[in-house]
């Protein structure tokens, strides 16, 4: 019986210290966590993966405690992505690896699959779509401008100061906002930990300053930077998507059918907001192992 058990260890890969959390044995299956959130948010689909064959790993993203702060103080997509493929590397992973992500996770895995197609068998995202369609939106899609205004908010330093305030009312806004009716106790638990020191919270809103902002950019990433904004993965792609995403719009989803290749599967989740894979858990499990056994 493969073991279901939850473990949490720690490796140095691509220039800074990384913990996280594994479960099971066999082949790679990395699992890249989003905005306000931690590695804690794939608990339910890791020993789904351990069941199915997988050596499940959910990195606490760089910049997310217990994981260090980088000294490169870089938190572009593309780098997020190099950080997947590292792991890669010093975990063992081969051509049959995964990669699993959701919300910031998302691109990171669309990245790293793009980066290096070679050490990812199959590509699965959640709640941000793959492609250009997300771009397209902030500049023709003014309700999807709207529901991004966070990402602005997060350009000025007074955000460093609102969004840890009254014990971080701001996360538990927009945990109510994207995912309307879903119970987040334990999520935003596991949240406020990983970023109490303000350092670290600095680190997670500097994913949007790296993006949007004056954050600190590697120009030799520039290359795959462009490309996460605009190409998609030629593996096999399953794309899934809450119905009631309070944070991007079912609109932008449908909007990017048109716009992806054959090999992208797209999947509406009915009765599900943004933390999909949390609030339909069951059922976003079972797809996904069904999707990655195929």
């Amino acid at each position: 019986m493969v073991s279901a058990e939850i473990s949490i260890e720690c490796v140095a890969a691509n220039g800074t210290e990384f913990s996280y959390l594994q479960c099971g044995s066999g082949k790679l299956a990395l699992c890249l966590h989003g905005f306000p959130d931690t590695a804690q948010t794939w608990r339910h689909l890791m020993p789904q993966l351990a069941e199915n064959g997988y050596h499940a790993i959910a990195p606490f993203t760089r910049g997310y405690a217990p994981s260090a702060i980088p000294q490169d103080d870089c938190y572009q997509t593309a780098m997020l992505a190099r950080d997947a493929n590292a792991l890669h590397e010093i975990l063992g992973g081969s051509d049959d690896a995964v990669v699993i992500g959701h919300d910031w996770g998302a691109p990171s895995a669309y990245g790293a699959a793009l980066d290096a197609p070679t050490r990812w068998r199959k590509v699965v995202g959640m709640a941000v779509p793959p492609g250009a369609a997300l771009g397209v939106a902030f500049v023709q899609n003014l309700v999807q401008l709207k529901r991004s205004w966070y990402m602005f908010f997060f350009q000025h330093g007074l955000a460093d100061h609102v969004v840890r305030a009254n014990d971080y009312q701001f996360i538990d806004m927009l945990w109510r906002e994207w995912s309307p009716g879903h119970d987040a106790t334990n999520d935003l638990a596991f949240v406020k930990k990983s970023l109490t020191d303000p350092k670290h919270l600095q680190a997670a809103l500097g994913y949007y300053r790296a993006t949007l902002g004056n954050g600190y950019r590697d120009p030799t990433l520039d290359a795959l930077q462009t490309q996460i904004g605009s190409a998609v993965p030629s593996q096999p792609l399953l794309y899934l998507h809450g119905r009631d995403d309070g944070c991007i719009g079912i609109d932008v989803v449908e909007s990017a059918r048109a716009m992806l290749p054959a090999n992208v599967i797209i999947e509406i989740v009915d009765r599900a907001g943004h933390f999909l894979h949390l609030e339909q858990s069951d059922l976003v499990n079972k797809r996904i192992c069904e999707f990655l056994v195929s």
